[in-house]
């Protein structure tokens, strides 16, 4: 599960982990350290209850999105944070991940990038991250403009780390493909902002249920870096879609604050919202997109079986 922007909450984590999904948060979520630290314990804590009362089932890991921009103003504290407590996956966006690499990798947890082209896939590369997380086209909140094909084979020929893909995926099917291109992860966050754990209100689940990805805009008017945004909510807030102005100045010690204002408002979704049919559990959404990989694997299975058949028959004519 993608950490998504006032979206992804600690129970939210819990349960995808329980459930076999990588669950993430952003620690900016949280408006202060205070409650980042308590998230932190109260995540760690119920996973490790989850594993004592079912010692053989397999808890996935959890994974706290960092800005590692210098700007951000709990820079130095939510670092610290990360010492104490562990997180077995880092996800870094927006600046070096080098000095996350160096505490993460002390404690043997494993750090990921974002990264929406070659150029900043390189860079991240080079810092020694474990993974590169590939935001491609029609991704929720700040997506990139790439081709998941072009862009995986690409990255591919100067990365043999993991590889996560993001964007517009949100099936069983989608998770299968992504598989088929050599991702070894997928990254899905829009499946999951309707899911009763979230920190979503109904206004926006209800507008998620509602839309489809034509009420989609990729505009860089509210935060100054290109985004998917959900028309509706532009139009509730009085705003023409149409007449959007860029905003100049990118502030991320101010991410908490002024942009939460504006991403409360501005709803954000990606591509894969026209899968988003109800408000669900956390579990329902993951046994969904379980049975659904498996009748895609199934379906791919028969084919194989039928071409085999044909060709038989035609060798034997």
């Amino acid at each position: 599960m993608a950490p998504m922007f006032l979206v992804s909450s600690p129970k939210m984590v819990v349960e995808g982990c329980k459930n076999g999904v990588i669950g993430s948060f952003p620690l900016l979520n949280a408006r202060t350290a205070d409650i980042v630290e308590n998230w932190m314990a109260e995540i760690t804590n119920e996973l490790q209850r989850a594993q004592d009362a079912e010692p053989h089932k397999k808890i996935a890991p959890w994974a706290v999105n960092f800005i590692a921009h210098r700007s951000n103003k709990r820079y130095e504290e939510d670092l610290e944070l990360i010492k104490k407590y562990h997180p077995p996956i880092v996800i870094t966006s927006l600046g070096d991940p080098s000095p996350v690499v160096k505490i993460v990798h002390e404690y043997n947890g494993l750090v990921f990038s974002d990264v929406i082209n070659l150029f900043y896939a390189r860079k991240a590369a080079q810092k020694g991250v474990d993974g590169l997380i590939l935001v491609c086209n029609g991704a929720g909140g700040h997506a990139g403009t790439l081709n998941p094909f072009a862009f995986l084979s690409a990255v591919k020929e100067f990365f043999d780390g993991i590889t996560i893909l993001a964007g517009s995926i949100s099936n069983g099917q989608d998770v299968l493909a992504a598989e088929a291109l050599g991702a070894d992860f997928v990254y899905m966050g829009t499946r999951f902002i309707a899911a009763s754990e979230s920190f979503a209100n109904e206004h926006y689940r209800n507008m998620l249920i509602d839309s489809s990805m034509e009420d989609l805009i990729y505009t860089d008017a509210f935060s100054g870096v290109n985004a998917n945004y959900l028309i509706p909510s532009i139009r509730a807030a009085g705003l023409d879609p149409n007449h959007l102005t860029k905003k100049e100045k990118v502030d991320f010690s101010k991410m908490n604050e002024t942009e939460a204002k504006a991403w409360k408002d501005i709803l954000s979704a990606g591509q894969g919202v026209h899968s988003v049919k109800k408000v669900q559990t956390t579990a329902e959404i993951v046994q969904e997109l379980q049975e659904s990989y498996e009748k895609a694997v199934a379906n791919i299975l028969k084919k194989r079986s039928v071409n085999k058949y044909y060709k038989r028959e035609s060798n034997n004519k």
